[in-house]
């Protein structure tokens, strides 16, 4: 087998790959200053941008979860694959040859998993392309000319065939040296009476990319009656392609998306390449499932949740195309993008409307138009009867809540005047109000509907509680830190809409005391503070059902009622504590690599002192930016 692969080509592979190249792939970067840049965290869920990388240094940090190392550390981390399999992509990428210690120059034997996965469906891709030429695959070609796409758009988005056969790319793929369990894992092919068989057979072939343009999947379109499969049949769920985190074109899009802070979703294979054919080429869609939350955080980091960004998305105007909008709609306030939807005129979908009228019809499209909230809201209010006063206040009550969700206030009250005028209601301050009040209480439970019941005594009983959670210092609340981090909790339970979503990018460990800290895990996995702005009682009914145990939904409860310490409880307030808790968690990192290297003292390899010079470095800046700029540094 091959053996361990030679220093020197690590190193060589490791300089010759830019990290902001790589990382570019999965998000877009910023200036940060100094040289950095920054973006959203690929690996925790944020809305402030608290992930930087050093190109001159060759490394990556993030301030919220901690992650950090360098071009390898970071592929390893973000395509979970190991150290051999990172480096010899790093290394194809570069066109770099390794030498292995043990086993010459053949880097062949032992492949991991995932890299030999994604090999498969590259050599597959191939194949349905050549496919697609053969006498077999004119009705591909017929269906791709009556869609309006030639073999030059064929060909620019890697369109192929599968024969009908039983196992044309199952022999082909064993001719290249894949096994049969390798086969059937990447989920190309699929076990038959005598052996591994075509899982795709005489469709047209559509591959699915990540978005490091990497191919991981497809989607495969029937041709003839006698196909008796669905219409669409994806890969199935496999080590490299999970449908929910993957959207179609995203490899074509993304340098676009990031420059035009726009994107355009669609429902079909078909539908982006006529967007793309027609010079929207920020289009991309699903794979068979529709649009969540893992879509939204590959587009939030490519877009980086500027003021300006768009997201449009184009939908049927059919039942089920309304009902896609409306689940679209759920997660609207995870973007910061402002979002719209685009309907065709007759209901076409952007591939009919190309091939009916053309270029400009889809490009017109697609120009933001009606937001997103306003469908949802025209919905809603048309499912009653505004004729009578009963149904415009059943319609009112049903769609109040969902303009009390808009964070931007003036933005809120201009939609409800709107509002107002959907439903016919004259008295429009009565709306505007109305809404005001639920969007108020979303921010602030303030003591309005029940509250969870309050604990036996106050933070005076709390230095004898039992730890919970990450080992730490017990509790003291004479401590200065373990008093404002308990105060910033209350803030999280009580007024989340003065903490989020800053507050969702700290880390269980920058709570030191070990039941602060659970609380914190709590949080965590009810959503994060940003889910108390939907509604604060539904937001703690979810903090304390992830509570482990007894003592940790106790302390939830008393922190949700206990009084603040201070007299003004606004956004300076909360401010003032985000930057405490999370100048003290950066200056004991600082003291926690000093004194690892103080103890180390000469035993320190080159490379690890490199590293953390540099770690302690970029820590430095940030805790003198904390110290210099408050809250505006987080």
């Amino acid at each position: 087998m091959a053996g361990r692969i030679n220093d020197d080509d690590v190193k060589a592979v490791r300089d010759a790959v830019p990290i902001d190249a790589v990382v570019s792939e999965y998000l877009q970067l910023r200036n940060a200053g100094g040289g950095n840049l920054k973006g959203l965290c690929p690996f925790h869920d944020e809305k402030s941008p608290s992930f930087q990388v050093s190109p001159s240094k060759g490394l990556f940090h993030c301030f919220g979860c901690q992650e950090g190392g360098d071009t390898i550390a970071f592929v390893m981390k973000i395509d979970h694959l190991s150290f051999s399999e990172t480096v010899e992509r790093l290394a194809a990428k570069a066109g770099i040859t390794l030498r292995y210690e043990e086993g010459g120059y053949n880097p062949s034997h032992q492949r991991g998993e995932r890299i030999r996965l994604v090999e498969a469906h590259k050599a597959a891709a191939q194949f349905y392309v050549e496919q697609l030429d053969s006498p077999e695959a004119e009705i591909g070609r017929k269906f791709l000319a009556g869609r309006g796409f030639d073999q030059a758009a064929a060909a620019h988005f890697g369109v192929g065939y599968s024969p009908a056969g039983w196992d044309h790319l199952t022999r082909y793929l064993r001719g290249k040296g894949f096994s049969d369990r390798e086969l059937i894992t990447s989920g190309l092919s699929q076990d038959g009476r005598r052996g591994p068989i075509d899982r795709f057979r005489g469709r047209l072939m559509w591959p699915i990319s990540d978005t490091s343009g990497e191919v991981v999947g497809f989607g495969a379109r029937k041709l003839r009656d006698d196909d008796n499969g669905p219409k669409y049949l994806n890969t199935p769920e496999t080590a490299i392609y999970k449908k929910s985190q993957v959207l179609y074109g995203i490899d074509l899009a993304k340098k676009d998306i990031a420059k035009a802070s726009r994107a355009v979703v669609v429902e079909g294979y078909t539908d982006v390449m006529a967007c793309h054919l027609a010079g929207i080429t920020t289009a991309i869609a699903t794979c068979g499932t529709a649009f969540g939350g893992d879509h939204i955080k590959i587009l939030r980091r490519l877009l980086m949740d500027n003021g300006s960004a768009r997201v449009i998305f184009t939908f049927d105007g059919d039942s089920a195309g309304q009902k896609a909008a409306l689940r679209a709609f759920e997660d609207d306030q995870k973007f910061a993008a402002e979002t719209y939807i685009a309907i065709a005129p007759d209901n076409m979908d952007p591939c009919d409307l190309r091939l009916a009228k053309g270029d400009e019809a889809v490009r017109d499209l697609v120009e933001p138009r009606t937001p997103l909230f306003e469908f949802a809201l025209r919905q809603i209010v048309g499912r009653y009867d505004l004729e009578t006063p009963a149904g415009r206040g059943a319609a009112l009550d049903e769609a109040a809540p969902v303009v009390a969700r808009i964070k931007n206030s003036s933005s809120q009250h201009e939609v409800a005047v709107q509002l107002a005028g959907m439903l016919g209601i004259l008295d429009t301050q009565f709306v505007v109000k109305r809404v005001a009040q639920l969007a108020r209480w979303a921010r602030d439970r303030g003591d309005r509907g029940p509250a969870p019941a309050p604990t036996r005594g106050g933070p005076q009983h709390q230095q004898g509680r039992p730890s919970a959670g990450p080992s730490g210092p017990a509790l003291h609340l004479r401590s200065p830190a373990h008093r404002t981090e308990r105060e910033l909790l209350k803030l999280a339970l009580q007024r989340p809409a003065l903490v989020a979503p800053a507050f969702d990018a700290y880390g269980v460990d920058e709570f030191t005391a070990p039941p602060y800290a659970a609380v914190r895990q709590c949080i965590a996995e009810a959503g994060g503070a940003e889910r108390g702005l939907a509604g604060t009682r539904e937001y703690l009914v979810g903090v304390l059902g992830a509570a482990p145990d007894d003592t940790v939904r106790k302390l939830v409860t008393e922190l949700a009622v206990e009084v603040f310490h201070g007299k003004s409880i606004d956004e300076a307030y909360a401010g003032e504590h985000l930057v405490k808790v999370r100048l003290r968690a950066v200056d004991r990192r600082i003291n926690d690599v000093q004194g690892s290297l103080s103890r180390l003292g000469s035993n320190v390899a080159p490379d690890h002192l490199a590293a953390a010079q540099n770690e302690v470095w970029v820590l430095q800046q940030y805790s003198q930016s904390l110290r210099n700029n408050g809250a505006d540094a987080l």
